[in-house]
């Protein structure tokens, strides 16, 4: 996804009525009142959910935390002068003064030794760092990377069992629609501005565990109820041609390595096929072939998979993206299929997102049985 969409402007439109109540069948999230100083160490919790841009940001509570909005959430600024550090000047956590904001559910419950239910206990976690935009110029001439030491941070103090990253991203499957949502246990660095040089470049990150699909099915019916937004918008776009395939719906679930509701997805998705993260802007076109190479790109997920490689006893984790424009079209010129990419994720980023918090919460609810 873009820089330039992450914030300002250009960031995605957020609904005055939004989501609404989410009917869930099972699993309600609920709310945990806590009263946390910003410098305070994270709670302890079992399940850590990550997301980064505003618009992910608004989505995800209404869906997750209903009732509470983003207002409510706690700004969370533990070790930040040390960050700060590393931060460029005009990164948006330069200007937040902040690591990020979060707030603390509970998805269903489950059993400890067999004894006694214990709440499964959900940290939703606003990110207010990023691989790109923090990047700032060291002396021996490569470049900070402070979300991996929040990341680390994040599971030191939350000791979390499960790290799960999930919002927008940009399609790669032709076959794929706007709104569907991707699942995958690994990520891989495809860096070409200031991490073309790094180490991690071009490595591939794994956690190997089976997600679980027990309320997949419940995921993708709700889905289908909020569909609609995903199309209808009365702003032009900037081709009439912008994406490769038509807005067809339902909107479909795919797993890495495991059957999907899309009996017409012409090549079955390997297991571990990844999550891809550039440091620039990339999506997917007719004539890129990013498929090739993973099942969504974006710009932060494979720093959870070098974090968990730094450490001895790591979360299992996985990415649970949203698809915030579709394949664009290859024969429109440079500038134009930008456009397009900027165009849809702008119009839709909000309700593709509400998208791939459900399938959130049916691997949260999934693990609490």
């Amino acid at each position: 996804m873009a820089t330039r969409l992450r914030f300002g402007a250009s960031s995605a439109k957020v609904p005055a009525l939004g989501v609404g109540k989410v009917p869930f069948p099972s699993m309600v999230p609920v709310p945990i009142v806590i009263t946390p100083k910003p410098t305070d160490s994270l709670p302890k919790a079992d399940i850590v959910v990550m997301m980064d841009t505003a618009a992910e940001w608004e989505a995800t509570a209404d869906v997750l935390s209903p009732g509470s909005g983003t207002a409510s959430w706690h700004p969370y600024t533990k070790n930040w002068a040390a960050f700060a550090l590393q931060i460029s000047p005009n990164a948006p956590a330069a200007h937040s003064k902040k690591l990020g904001s979060y707030f603390l559910i509970q998805i269903g419950s489950k059993m400890l030794e067999g004894i006694s239910p214990v709440p499964q206990r959900v940290i939703l976690y606003k990110t207010e760092l990023h691989m790109h935009e923090d990047a700032k110029k060291l002396a021996d001439g490569t470049y900070s990377l402070p979300i991996k030491d929040m990341l680390k941070q994040i599971i030191t103090d939350t000791q979390c069992k499960y790290f799960l990253t999930t919002g927008t991203s940009g399609g790669v499957y032709p076959s794929m629609s706007l709104g569907d949502v991707v699942v995958s246990r690994a990520a891989m660095f495809d860096c070409k501005k200031d991490f073309a040089s790094a180490p991690f470049d071009n490595q591939t990150f794994k956690s190997d565990w089976t997600v679980p699909a027990t309320h997949v099915t419940d995921a993708y019916t709700l889905m289908q109820s909020f569909a609609s937004h995903l199309s209808g918008s009365k702003k032009l776009a900037p081709a009439t041609n912008c994406g490769c395939n038509a807005m067809v719906y339902p909107t479909n679930i795919y797993y890495d390595g495991a059957q999907t509701f899309d009996a017409d997805f012409p090549n079955p998705i390997p297991a571990f096929h990844p999550i891809l993260t550039t440091d620039y802007f990339e999506f997917g076109t007719t004539v890129n072939d990013l498929y090739k190479q993973g099942l969504a790109v974006e710009m932060d997920d494979a720093c959870l998979g070098l974090a968990c490689s730094e450490l001895a006893n790591p979360p299992l984790w996985a990415c649970v993206r949203n698809l915030s424009d579709p394949v664009i079209d290859g024969a429109l010129d440079e500038k134009t299929q930008g456009e397009c990419a900027e165009y849809f994720y702008t119009e839709y980023g909000y309700w593709t997102t509400v998208n791939s918090a459900l399938v959130t919460w049916a691997i949260c609810a999934g693990l609490s049985q």
